[in-house]
């Protein structure tokens, strides 16, 4: 038996037990010994590659001295380690060690990836640092009319799509995003992204955002039309959800109604509970929306809730929803409470302490817990909702009685604004009326400018148990027969009220002093209507001087029409 036979013989029962495909060469760089494994790897049988040249069967190795080399068979990538044997001093062959299975799973990864991208219909297009192609998706070679995408790669990205800046975005490393460029004929939008590793650029990869940059202005066009929509849809919820009176809504100018005013727009900035206090009709909702309006949740809900207007059995659901099959009746979808459409927002709880004392000890517990339960839920769900209350009865007195509970009157009671009654601000009568009058006149679609001197010394007289809501009522009333002069008189007045004149008159109150200020008043009304309204030619006409003219305008509270 000759040495070479008997190497290949001992080799060849060695590598018989090794699970790794493997090749030995002698000095030559014959192949005198191989596995199975080995042949599996060239699609040879073991004895096909027994006496074969290395370069023969891998080509790679002749060009390559690496201990490392890369080479690919079948679609399959390989690792090869070439490994020197030496017989004392000299090289006596080659040991190669042959790996696909790592690369195999990379390659499996890739081909997914790459399908992946071509079933999604992506233009997209890779290279490498050189600017050559190493990825072109089917949908982009379609675009570029090139049937096979594979017939494109290794070639330089200019050889490939006309106007590239592929291989600029890898000499200058900086991102291109949404450029206009043309293929084809057709204008399309494109983005290039330079790839990075460790530091230094690899390569870019390429995308087409839109085929034809019509597509891209449709689509503008349908966003911006969408978005003006949302716009439209926000602004009526906040309409129908959000406050409608500001600070500048509350009228007047007296002391007490400032302090009051100027505290609450003070509160306004915070998140405390306020509890607002004051008698029937003295615009205790008007102060909640303002303060709502004037504080950091204005774009979030204003929600109301007047607590005696909902039946004591409704009460629970009303404030805190129910979930789908809760009760009799029952919406199948559940619905939500007043709690929840306030998240992030306000709830004004109007007529506070005509809530059942049940009730209360329920919202105690929302209050300090920050959160609500639906009726048949059976899980707790957390708001941010900010409570004003208000209330006509004296809340304090009501818990020695037992009627309210202590412990909600405090929670409550955090800032309490005290809204004075009319009759303790009888400077505002007159301006709160005129303010009532302009905005009558819209609503009611009529033309009254003033009160006569008569009708304004029976307000100023009148003790208003209803506050600015009754004198709202009473100046409907009244407007709905003005005759055609626009002018309040005191048979338009109810009669409770004209009988106030005669007891007036009766006790003298009606003087002389009066009756020349009412005919003073008609004789500057006269003269703006014949001028038009032009106070400087109405003040020449009465002769008086225009300052005079202002000043009586203002006391006698006659509106421009």
């Amino acid at each position: 038996m000759n040495t070479r036979l008997a190497l290949h013989l001992e080799f060849d029962h060695l590598l018989r037990y090794v699970q790794r495909a493997m090749l030995i060469t002698d000095r030559t760089r014959t192949i005198i010994a191989c596995n199975d494994l080995a042949g599996t790897c060239f699609k040879k049988r073991r004895n096909e590659l027994i006496g074969q040249k290395l370069e023969a069967i891998i080509p790679e190795t002749k060009l390559h001295n690496e201990h490392h080399i890369h080479i690919s068979r079948k679609g399959k990538r390989l690792l090869l380690h070439q490994c020197p044997m030496h017989d004392g001093h000299d090289e006596a062959g080659m040991l190669i060690i042959i790996d696909d299975q790592p690369d195999q799973l990379l390659q499996q990864t890739i081909d997914k990836y790459e399908n992946a991208l071509n079933q999604l219909s992506e233009c997209i297009l890779g290279v490498d640092d050189k600017g050559n192609v190493n990825f072109l998706s089917r949908s982009y070679a379609n675009l570029l009319g090139i049937d096979d995408p594979n017939s494109v790669i290794g070639k330089h990205c200019t050889e490939v799509v006309e106007n590239t800046r592929m291989h600029i975005v890898i000499q200058t490393g900086e991102t291109e995003i949404g450029h206009l460029m043309k293929i084809g004929g057709k204008t399309v939008l494109a983005t290039r992204i330079p790839i990075f590793q460790n530091g230094k650029i690899t390569g870019a990869i390429g995308k087409i955002m839109f085929h034809d940059v019509d597509e891209f202005k449709a689509l503008a066009n349908r966003v911006q039309e969408m978005e003006s929509k949302i716009a439209f849809y926000e602004k009526e919820m906040k309409r129908i959800r959000g406050a409608k009176y500001s600070f500048q809504s509350i009228v007047g100018n007296s002391a007490k109604i400032r302090e009051v005013k100027n505290n609450a727009q003070k509160v306004a900035r915070s998140r405390s509970t306020v509890l607002i206090k004051g008698e029937t009709g003295t615009g205790k909702e008007l102060f909640a929306h303002a303060i709502h309006l004037a504080s950091p949740r204005s774009a979030g809900p204003f929600i109301p809730v007047n607590c005696a207007a909902i039946p004591k059995e409704l009460l629970e659901a009303e404030l805190f929803g129910y979930e789908s099959g809760a009760f009799t009746g029952a919406k199948k979808t559940g619905k939500q409470g007043k709690f929840e459409l306030a998240n992030n927002g306000t709830l004004f709880l109007d007529e506070i302490g005509d809530l059942p004392l049940d009730m209360q000890a329920k919202l105690l517990r929302a209050l300090e817990r920050k959160e609500i339960e639906r009726i048949g839920g059976t899980t707790s769900k957390k708001i941010d909702v900010r409570i004003i209350a208000a209330t006509n009865q004296d809340l304090w007195e009501m818990t020695r009685e037992g009627s309210f509970r202590d412990d909600l009157y405090y929670r409550l009671n955090v800032f309490m604004l005290d809204i004075p009654s009319l009759r303790e601000r009888k400077e505002d009568i007159i301006p709160i009326a005129s303010h009532l009058m302009q905005k009558l006149n819209g609503e009611m679609g009529v033309n009254v400018t003033a009160m006569n001197g008569a009708v304004q010394q029976v307000f100023l007289s009148y003790h208003w148990p209803g506050n600015i809501r009754e004198l709202e009522n009473v100046l409907e009333r009244s407007m709905n027969v003005v005759e055609n002069d626009g002018l309040i008189q005191m048979h338009h007045l109810p009669v409770y009220l004209r009988k106030r004149r005669s007891s007036m008159e009766t006790d003298g109150i009606f003087s002389l002093k009066n009756q020349m200020e009412e005919a003073e008043k008609r004789a500057i009304l006269k003269a703006l209507e014949k001028t038009e309204g032009n106070r400087q030619k109405a003040a020449k006409l009465l002769g008086i001087h225009r300052a005079s003219l202002y000043r009586k305008i203002e006391k006698y509270g006659i509106m421009d029409e």
